[in-house]
């Protein structure tokens, strides 16, 4: 299966910008947002200065959206935002980049801008299990629960796609790495379905390696495709393919028995990537 067929998600940058003018008290800014696969910067500020500067100095930082905007449009986001960071004195100041994945920028720069600069809490909701929501696991607990059928605490809910008809073997879990850039950005949330609907051919499966670690274990997540062969009993698995989607990572091959019977184990299937603007 292509991964264009799944829910597609863009891996992000944003950065805070913060103010602090002579008598006044340090304020949040606004906030600037970079879709860096198509270099644009996408930019927020807040409109009421008068309410925190100066007449003076609010005329000049009304601009500040515009003008930061227009920069983008002229130079590219990423350079605009290098030139940012390089140039800010002490009155203006950038918190370092932090990453996300995005599905819709507009929304994504609304609920960064609530969150940062009108410092509205995440809203108050009672999460209906597999019906708006998913449990949120870490994989480790993820492969606990659902591989030796123990009850197993969810760290928390999120909220579900609307467009995912939720079942009770779903899950959510962070995911890092960059091998499966760019349709599974590093530092995403991630859904799951445990169990595998039909053929796992070309699906992206999320695996656990038993005894990798200390800690009992690693995971990944890899294009599954399989070599067969006929014989008198029926088909049967000549050879396993795990494929990352990055050109800069390498596949690797496994024995059918290494899948099934040996360290390595499928714990479930990745159907899309949570976008923070829906988290």
């Amino acid at each position: 299966m292509p991964a264009t067929a799944f829910g597609y998600a863009r891996k992000a940058q944003y950065l805070v910008m913060e103010v602090n003018l002579p008598g006044r008290p340090k304020a949040i800014a606004g906030v600037l947002l970079l879709d860096p696969a198509a270099d644009t910067l996408y930019v927020k500020m807040r409109q009421d200065w008068d309410e925190i500067a100066d007449p003076e100095d609010a005329e000049v930082l009304c601009q500040l959206e515009r003008d930061l905007t227009e920069r983008g449009k002229e130079t590219g986001g990423e350079q605009a935002l290098r030139a940012l960071e390089d140039a800010l004195s002490n009155t203006l100041s950038i918190t370092p980049r932090e990453t996300v994945a995005v599905g819709d920028f507009s929304k994504a720069l609304d609920r960064l801008y609530l969150t940062h600069v009108e410092g509205a809490p995440r809203a108050a909701v009672n999460p209906l299990p597999f019906r708006t929501h998913l449990p949120l696991y870490s994989l480790r607990a993820a492969a606990t629960r659902f591989g030796q059928d123990m009850e197993v605490e969810a760290e928390d809910w999120v909220r579900a796609p609307e467009n995912l008809r939720l079942t009770k073997d779903m899950f959510v879990a962070l995911v890092v790495g960059h091998s499966m850039e760019p349709l599974i950005p590093d530092g995403s949330l991630c859904v799951f379905r445990h169990s595998v609907a039909g053929s796992r051919q070309g699906k992206l499966l999320l695996i656990r390696q038993k005894g990798a670690s200390e800690s009992g274990g690693e995971f990944t997540i890899k294009r599954y495709t399989s070599l067969k062969s006929s014989t008198e009993e029926g088909w049967r698995h000549e050879q396993i393919r795990l494929e990352p989607l990055n050109p800069d990572f390498e596949a690797w091959n496994l024995n059918a028995s290494e899948l099934e019977d040996g360290p390595y184990r499928v714990l479930g299937e990745f159907l899309e990537v949570l976008p923070f603007e829906e988290q």
